[in-house]
Order: structure tokens, then sequence, then C-alpha cells
């Protein structure tokens, strides 16, 4: 078992400061433009040549601006650009893995054989699908869900046909393919196909955009997140994506303004993506603690955050066994909390599909964002013109209430749990 652990700063919300730097990364910023900037590049361009500025990524759809090592002098240089907006300091995100994953091997036929051919486990349906519900009459078909996160195994063979698209943020690698393992299984929780191996997703006939914005060690930056956010917005015409999965965190506060008020560029970038048609799933964190101290779980005003249920038998009720992290049906003992919660999905030892070919057991709600992701694409495929504040409705309405399959003996989560099978 696997708690998958986002960073959460200790901050308190509303007019307190945010009393955490710990991830911000020394002299490295993400520079916004003015919105009455026509062209990023040509302005980037220009201020690298006036300062010797040297960029890492540029961006152009969900910003204007780029991101970039910057000494103080050259930082303030740069700052008395009329043209610029604000500059963020740049942070650390991140999937802190507690243990090692219960990862399950695919066996492989006569080892004796020079390229061996792999056979996947017989198809299972994980519990955390069967909590949610199935949905015979809506598979998603076509829906696109950007997997914004380590990257997704290309080669899988319970997700390949449904990946249409992949981008790396990642410098050092050239595709969207997963060092990692945390994004393929989350993939597959949206997405595994509804074939004779192993896993089924909640929407196995959506489409996945793996977007690499982590690397192999679970970690990053705002800006690479940013760069994967820009690609996503950049592409959802495109490629019709619908929905963004983000299972990953760091510290930070909202201002409910779309980071024009605190200077926060990933927050502005998520509200032009989510202007953009694209609806943001994102994971409440697992510090038992206020999600409004860790973003992006904080942009009440920008993404649907979600906390995760413990769950061991795929059925409500709690009549199932205790599981490391609570009783049946009831929330996680790690599970962050609060007024910017608005969903519940199953957590706790959530079995699908996982770098190199194979399968998982992960807990975290890094696992549950995905079950709503997918019920998300289903809700779109149904409702296809609805708005992001529409979509988050929908599941809300939807969903299983308190005392109707699930307790809640913290009282600390009145959101409902996520219910697909009527979607």
């Amino acid at each position: 078992f696997v708690l998958l652990l986002l960073n959460s700063s200790k901050a308190a919300i509303g007019a307190k400061k945010d009393k955490s730097n710990s991830d911000v990364i020394p002299d490295q910023y993400i520079v916004v433009f003015k919105d009455n900037v026509d062209d990023s590049e040509v302005v980037t361009q220009d201020l690298e040549r006036k300062h010797g500025v040297l960029r890492e990524h540029i961006y152009k759809k969900a910003l204007k601006g780029f991101s970039a090592k910057l000494a103080p002098e050259k930082l303030q240089k740069v700052k008395d650009d009329p043209r610029i907006l604000f500059i963020s300091e740049d942070r650390e995100v991140s999937v802190m893995v507690k243990d090692q994953p219960k990862e399950e091997k695919v066996p492989r036929e006569n080892a004796r054989k020079p390229k061996p051919t792999p056979t996947q486990p017989p198809q299972s349906i994980p519990t955390g699908i069967s909590r949610i519900g199935l949905n015979a009459n809506n598979e998603g078909d076509g829906v696109g869900v950007a997997v914004i996160d380590t990257g997704v195994d290309l080669a899988h063979p319970d997700l390949k046909d449904n990946i249409i698209a992949n981008k790396s943020c990642v410098t050092g690698t050239s595709s969207g393919n997963d060092d990692n393992g945390h994004g393929s299984h989350v993939a597959g929780t949206i997405a595994a196909l509804n074939n004779s191996i192993g896993v089924l997703g909640v929407a196995p006939k959506a489409k996945l955009i793996a977007v690499k914005v982590l690397n192999a060690q679970g970690s990053g930056t705002w800006s690479s997140v940013i760069c994967g956010v820009d690609y996503v917005t950049s592409n959802a015409s495109l490629l019709n994506i619908k929905v963004a999965n983000m299972s990953l965190g760091g510290g930070g506060l909202s201002d409910n303004n779309c980071g024009n008020s605190n200077s926060d560029a990933l927050h502005k970038a998520i509200c032009k993506s989510r202007d953009a048609g694209v609806a943001y799933v994102v994971a409440a964190g697992n510090s038992n603690a206020d999600a409004s101290t860790s973003v992006p779980a904080a942009y009440d005003d920008a993404v649907i955050t979600v906390s995760a249920l413990a769950d061991s038998d795929g059925q409500a009720g709690g009549l199932g066994s205790a599981t490391t992290y609570g009783v049946d049906d009831t929330f996680a003992t790690f599970s962050n909390y609060g007024v910017v919660v608005d969903l519940g999905g199953p957590g706790v030892s959530i079995y699908s599909t996982y770098k190199n070919k194979s399968y998982a057991t992960l807990s975290g709600t890094s696992m549950a964002s995905p079950h709503v992701a997918g019920s998300a694409a289903l809700y779109l495929k149904t409702n296809p013109s609805s708005s992001w504040t529409q979509v988050r409705d929908g599941l809300k309405a939807a969903g299983e209430s308190s005392g109707s399959g699930h307790t809640d003996p913290s009282g600390l989560h009145p959101e409902p749990v996520v219910k697909a099978g009527s979607l």
C-alpha cells in the first residue's frame, strides 16, 4: 500500500499570511505578460536580448509569459518592463511516496525466449470502480481527458489504444511516457480499456492525453505544470480535451480571483484553461489538513477538488473490513478536508495500471481524483456543452450523500461521494 502525499503548507486562509516558503525555488520565476501583449514569444526574445535572460518554458495560451532563472539584478530589470503584469516565484510540486508501491509484475511466458511476450492478467473490476458504479450505456466515448502528471505508459496494453497524444514538459525527456508509475495509475482509473485484461476504467472509451510535468522521482515545478496546462489549453479544441486531472500539489493559497490579486501564475493559467472549456479535477491532498492550504486544491474558483474515501469491498454500506486508513466507507484518515472540497472518491488500496505494462495498488487523494475525472468525462458525454461549474454541480447532485452508503465520524467531510452509474 502506498500513500501518495501532496505537499501542503501550514498557512492559514483569508487574511493570514502564507508562512511556508520551503518549496520556493531560489532565483526561479514565472513572468506573466499583460493581456494586451500580442505575441509572448516575440516579447520574450526581446527581454532575452536586452537583459541576457535565458528562458526555460514559454507560454502562449494559458498564460502569455515565460519561466526563467533570474539573478536579483536581472529580476528587477524585467519587473520594470511595462509589458509585465506580475512575476511569480516558482515553487515545487510533487507526489511524495511514503512506501514503495505494491506492484504486480506482469508474468512472462517462457522466459528462455529472447523476447518473451508479456502475459496480462484477466480483467477484473477494481473496488473503486465497483464502488462508484458502472454505466453500461455511457463509456465516455471520444471525450478527451488530459492526465497532467508523471506521464502515462504509452505502451501499456490496457491504455495505449485510448492514448491519442502526449507531451513532455520535463527537461531531458522527449515524450509523455511514464518513468514513475503514478500517472499511469491515474490514467487507468480514468480510462483503462474494457477488454479481457487488467482493469477497467470509469470511462473506458474516453481518450487520454498524457502530459508529463513531473519527473521520475514524482516531483516538478509550477513552471513545468503551467507548461502542461498551456499545452492542454492550446490543444483543447483539436483533441476534444474536456477534462484534466491533476493529482499533484504544493504549498500555497487562493485569492479566489484567478491569481490576479496575489500574483499566482499557476492559478491564472488554470483559470484561462478553464475558460477554454476544460474542467479541472484535482486531489485535495493527504495531510489530514484544510485543503485550502495547498494548491491547486485551494483554487475554489477554478477546479473540482476531491477527497478520499476508504472502501474495502467495492460496495456501499460500511460492511467491509477496516482498511489501513479507516473503517470501510468512511473518509480516509489522511485525506484533506474543508470548504474547498467538492466531492469524495475511492482512494484507499486502489488497483490500476502502472509503468512498464504492469499494475499496482496505491492509496491517496491522487487515486480519488481520477474517479471523479472519469465521471466528469461521462457527464460531459451526455451534457457536452456544460461549463465546469455545471459539471461540478451535476456530479454533486448525482453523488452519494452522507448516511446513504457512507458515514463521516470525523465530521470534516460533508461532501458527497461520486457516483457514476446514472451519468
